[in-house]
């Protein structure tokens, strides 16, 4: 198993995830991490990615990196998003293996299930109905991914864990209001509406400096300004969200959620996940004499008649617990400090309407949340503001 000097990849480690689950090896004291920024390394660069590989041999991988984007970009990219990312998860899974990477940890996505799941969401509804539309060409690569890592694990007896995150939230989110999840934006645009009532344009001038909206800074007039706040439903007190707020959402903390990655991680091992019962009389990953054989895998699924079907091995990661988009909007309001009205505009898409998953799986691996919403709705605001003087 891994232990405090193992060399640890962490691909992605500077996005939401990957960064916290950069922090969180560090605090345990795992001090020989290894990242590359998307500058340094292209992870869909298939000889660019076994170069990496040849050159730092690690003991993990944590595949955290991703190419993402809202609702609107996986409308409009869908060949780029399949695309992307079925060559990122392909080129780390499969130089993983050749380099003998003794743990790999994949990190998915909960828009893998049906459009149409049961609620709350079990690990088994896995393809049981169709997806949803707007986002089922990442879902797909999101699937393709998980299946790479079960595949793996039955063929040759490698230790790959694939974890399904809820909706996350953070330190270093995306705030961005053209292509930023609900949360963010949301928080944004009240924070915005406040400034503009409060007469702060010193404090938006610094908000639009660090992150323009449509290219308008800081340093565009007044009247620019509130036109292209205006088309985001921000105005003087007054902020306009989309849909209903009606639909029902699950929110993980973003260190939490690398705390059970990185418990995961350490922790659990694919026979854990699949039940020790099934791999009883299975030497897992060895061959009949004892002797490791990574060609020819003891708990191979078609060697072992005995297994049966083993699927669905993957672990979602998330609360259990659920808000409406209003009860959520109210949680901001209060941390803000928002005193003007919210609306919703009932004649824009609420998406899908309910989003649970079900975490029993993961607590049964020993871990469960700390980061209640209420709690984590003000620390992320507290981090925006920070994030404003930096």
């Amino acid at each position: 198993m891994l232990d405090k000097n193992s060399k640890i990849y962490v691909a992605g480690h500077n996005g939401l995830v990957g960064s916290a689950i950069w922090n969180n090896l560090k605090s345990r004291g795992y001090n020989n991490l290894i990242g590359r920024s998307h500058k340094e390394l292209d992870l869909t660069d298939q000889v660019a990615v076994k170069k990496f590989f040849d050159e730092e041999q690690p003991d993990a991988v944590v595949l955290a990196a991703a190419f993402v984007g809202g609702i609107m970009a996986n409308s409009l990219y869908r060949a780029d998003f399949i695309m992307m990312n079925m060559k990122i998860q392909c080129n780390v899974i499969s130089e993983a293996y050749a380099h003998g990477v003794k743990k790999l940890l994949f990190l998915g996505s909960t828009c893998i299930y049906p459009k149409n799941a049961p609620q709350p969401m079990k690990e088994d509804c896995l393809l049981t109905s169709p997806l949803e539309y707007t986002n089922e060409e990442y879902a797909i690569a999101k699937i393709a991914g998980l299946k790479m890592c079960e595949s793996y694990n039955l063929q040759y007896g490698t230790n790959y864990i694939a974890v399904m995150p809820t909706n996350l939230y953070g330190p270093n989110d995306n705030f961005h209001l053209e292509n930023s999840h609900v949360m963010p934006a949301m928080m944004r645009k009240v924070y915005l509406a406040k400034l503009i009532h409060d007469g702060a344009w010193d404090k938006i001038a610094i908000d639009l400096n660090k992150r323009p909206v449509e290219g308008v800074t800081g340093s565009a007039s007044q009247e620019k300004i509130l036109t292209v706040l205006g088309k985001y439903g921000i105005y003087d007190n007054r902020v306009i969200l989309w849909g209903t707020g009606t639909p029902l959402r699950e929110f993980l903390w973003s260190e939490d959620m690398a705390d059970a990655s990185v418990h995961v991680l350490l922790n659990v091992d694919f026979k854990d996940v699949i039940g020790v019962e099934k791999y009883s009389s299975v030497h897992y990953g060895a061959s009949t004499d004892g002797a490791v054989d990574r060609n020819h895998s003891a708990g191979r699924g078609g060697a072992i008649p005995s297994l049966g079907e083993i699927r669905n091995c993957h672990i979602n990661v998330g609360t259990g617990k659920e808000l409406t988009i209003r009860e959520l909007s109210e949680l901001v309001v209060k941390a803000v400090g928002f005193e003007g009205t919210v609306e919703f505009d009932a004649t824009k898409p609420d998406g899908t309407m309910r989003k649970l998953i079900d975490v029993s799986k993961l607590h049964s691996l020993g871990w469960t949340h700390k980061v209640e919403i209420e709690d984590g709705v003000q620390k992320l605001f507290e981090w925006y503001k920070q994030s404003l003087e930096s």
